[in-house]
C-alpha cells in the first residue's frame, strides 16, 4: 500500500491570505498546521495568472507553451495525457471535487463535456479521474452542484449573486454595505454552500473507499474567486470596518498613477478605464472609482471565504484521520493563482506579472509516516513541479511528457536540485488588443519581457530588484546600470522556456 494523496486548491487566493504567510484578517489554523508540520513554499509561482492555463500546467505538468492552453477559453484538448491517469495506471483510485475548469464554462455543453456531463446524470471518468462532481463560484446551470440545488434546495439559487448579464458579460453591478463590485448578500445557509458541498461530495468518496485502497482526491474549492458572495450569516465573521487596507494600496488617483508611471502603459490604461485588456476584469469598471471602504468591504468577503475554506479542509481531514489513514496520507495545498486585492489600485486579474498574481501559497504537509522535516523552502518552485511530486509521492516513475521537477523538502535539496528560477508566461487576445508577456523570477529579481503585440512593440518590459524593492515599484528595465542583468535574465528567460505549441489551439469560448 502506497501512499495518499489529497490535493487541494482553492481559486485565486494570494500568498499572504493565510496566518502562516503573515496574513492578519482570515484564521486558517487548519492550513496553518499543515504548514506548520510540512514544508511552506516562499516562492512559489503560477505559470500562468488566470484560471485555466494554470489548471491545465497543474494536472499535465508542463508549461503553457507545450499543452497549448494559452488564455481562458481554451480548452486543453480531451486526449492529453494527465498526472491522474498516470496514477489511475499505477493503482489509485481518482476523483476530483469541486471546480476542473479544463474547458469553458461560458461554452456550449454539447461541446464541451464538463458543461453537459451533470446534466447527464455522468460523473466521469474524464481526464483520467474515475469520479468528477463539478461546482463553480455561481450558478450557471452546468455543474453537478447546481443540478443538485435545483432538485434540493432550489429557493436558494436566486441567492447568488447575478454573475453573468443578460449579454453574457460579467456583472458590474455592487452590493453589500458600501456598494463594491461584485459583493452580494446571500441569504443561503452555510450548509447548502459550494464550500461545504464539495467537502461534503469529497468525504462521501472517501467513505465509499475499502480501507486498502491508494487515492488520489482533487479538493478544489471555488472561493475565494469573485463574486464574493458567502453566505450572509458568516459575514460576522470580519467586520468591514476593522480590515486593514493593503500596504499597495494607493489611496488616491494621484498616488496611483505616480506608483503606475513606472510600469508599461496597460497598467495605467486598467486604473483609469481607457484600456480594457482583458475579460478577467468586467468591461466597464474601472478602479479609480474604488472607494477604501470598497476595498475594505471586498477583502473581507474574501477572508470570510478563506475561513469557510479552512474549516472544510479540517473536515475532510478529520473524515482521514477517522478512516485510519492519517500517517500515510501526505496533504498538498495550493491555488490556481492570486487575486489583486486593492494592490495598486487594481482588482481582479490580467496581464500583471506581480507578487499578488503569481506568487502563490503552496504547502505540502508529507504524511507522517514519511518522516520528512518541516521546513521554509525560499528556492523558487512552481505548479509545473506538482505531478512530479505526487509521483515521488506514490513511488513511481515520472511520465515522459512531464517537464517540471518534483518539489524538494528543504532548501539544501533545492540547491542540489539547483533550482534558480522559476517562469510565468501570458498570451491573451481581445478584440484589437493582444498581449504577451514572458516573467522569469531568478535570484531575487523578477523580470518581464513585453513580446509585440497591439500595444506594445517587443522592447519594453518590467525589471524590479524585490530584494531591495519587494513592492516592485521600481522598474529598473530602461535602467542602463542594469542592462548587463536584464540582457542575462532575458536571455535565460528564453533559454528556459520549451517551444510553444503549433499550430496554437484555437479559442472555443470567452471564459
Amino acid at each position: 500500500m502506497s501512499r495518499k494523496i489529497l490535493f487541494i486548491t482553492t481559486d485565486q487566493m494570494r500568498h499572504d491570505a493565510l496566518g502562516c504567510n503573515g496574513g492578519v484578517v482570515a484564521r486558517t489554523p487548519v492550513i496553518d498546521a499543515l504548514a506548520r508540520d510540512g514544508i511552506n513554499y516562499q516562492r512559489a509561482h503560477s505559470q500562468n495568472v488566470v484560471c485555466m492555463p494554470a489548471r491545465a500546467t497543474i494536472i499535465t505538468g508542463q508549461y503553457v507553451a507545450t499543452h497549448g492552453v494559452w488564455m481562458n477559453g481554451v480548452a486543453l484538448p480531451e486526449e492529453t495525457p494527465t498526472i491522474a491517469h498516470w496514477l489511475g495506471e499505477h493503482g489509485y483510485r481518482t476523483a476530483l471535487f469541486g471546480k476542473a475548469h479544463f474547458e469553458p464554462w461560458l461554452g456550449a455543453p454539447e461541446k464541451y463535456y464538463e458543461n453537459r456531463m451533470a446534466r447527464l446524470g455522468e460523473t466521469g471518468p474524464h481526464r483520467g479521474f474515475e469520479r468528477m462532481e463539478l461546482a463553480n463560484h455561481f450558478y450557471m446551470r452546468h455543474s453537478h452542484y447546481d443540478v443538485w440545488l435545483e432538485q434540493n434546495h432550489p429557493d436558494a439559487i436566486a441567492g447568488f449573486y447575478p454573475m453573468v448579464t443578460p449579454q453574457g458579460a460579467q456583472n458590474t453591478q455592487g452590493g453589500g454595505a458600501t456598494g463594491a463590485i461584485q459583493v452580494w448578500d446571500n441569504p443561503m445557509s452555510r450548509e447548502i454552500y459550494h464550500t461545504d458541498w464539495v467537502a461534503d461530495r469529497t468525504i462521501a468518496w472517501l467513505d465509499s473507499l475499502p480501507a486498502d485502497t491508494d487515492w488520489f482526491v482533487w479538493l478544489s474549492f471555488p472561493d475565494p474567486h469573485h463574486p464574493w458572495d458567502p453566505p450572509a450569516a458568516e459575514r460576522a465573521r470580519v467586520d468591514w470596518r476593522n480590515v486593514p487596507l493593503p500596504d499597495l494600496y494607493p489611496g488616491d488617483a494621484t498616488t496611483a498613477a505616480q506608483w503606475l508611471s513606472a510600469k508599461p502603459k496597460h497598467w495605467q490604461g486598467y486604473f483609469d478605464g481607457s484600456l480594457w485588456t482583458n475579460l478577467e476584469s468586467p468591461r466597464g469598471f474601472r478602479p479609480c472609482e474604488l472607494t477604501a471602504d470598497q476595498v475594505r468591504e471586498i477583502n473581507a468577503m474574501n477572508h470570510i471565504e478563506n475561513e469557510l475554506i479552512d474549516d472544510a479542509c479540517g473536515r475532510v481531514l478529520r473524515c482521514i484521520e477517522r478512516r485510519g489513514w492519517s500517517a500515510d496520507t501526505d496533504v498538498i495545498f495550493t491555488t490556481d493563482h492570486g487575486e489583486l486585492q486593492g494592490d495598486y489600485g487594481l482588482l481582479f486579474k490580467g496581464p500583471y506579472h506581480c507578487d499578488a498574481l503569481m506568487r502563490l501559497p503552496l504547502i505540502w504537509r508529507p504524511a507522517p509516516s514519511a518522516n520528512v522535516a518541516p521546513a521554509r523552502v525560499s528556492a523558487p518552485v512552481g505548479h509545473v513541479d506538482l505531478a512530479q511530486t505526487f509521483c515521488r509521492i506514490a513511488g513511481i516513475d515520472e511520465p515522459a511528457w512531464v517537464e517540471g521537477r518534483a518539489l524538494p523538502v528543504s532548501d539544501d535539496e533545492a540547491q542540489a536540485q539547483r533550482r534558480q528560477r522559476v517562469l510565468t508566461e501570458w498570451d491573451s487576445q481581445h478584440g484589437p488588443v493582444d498581449i504577451h508577456i514572458r516573467t522569469i523570477y531568478r535570484d531575487g529579481y523578477l523580470c518581464s519581457a513585453y513580446e509585440k503585440g497591439s500595444l506594445y512593440e517587443g522592447t519594453e518590459g518590467e525589471l524590479y530588484d524585490l530584494t531591495t524593492d519587494p513592492d516592485a515599484r521600481v522598474n529598473l528595465w530602461a535602467d542602463s546600470t542594469r542592462r548587463s542583468l536584464r540582457t542575462d535574465l532575458v536571455a535565460d528567460l528564453y533559454d528556459s522556456l520549451p517551444r510553444r505549441r503549433t499550430p496554437r489551439l484555437e479559442r472555443g469560448a470567452p471564459v
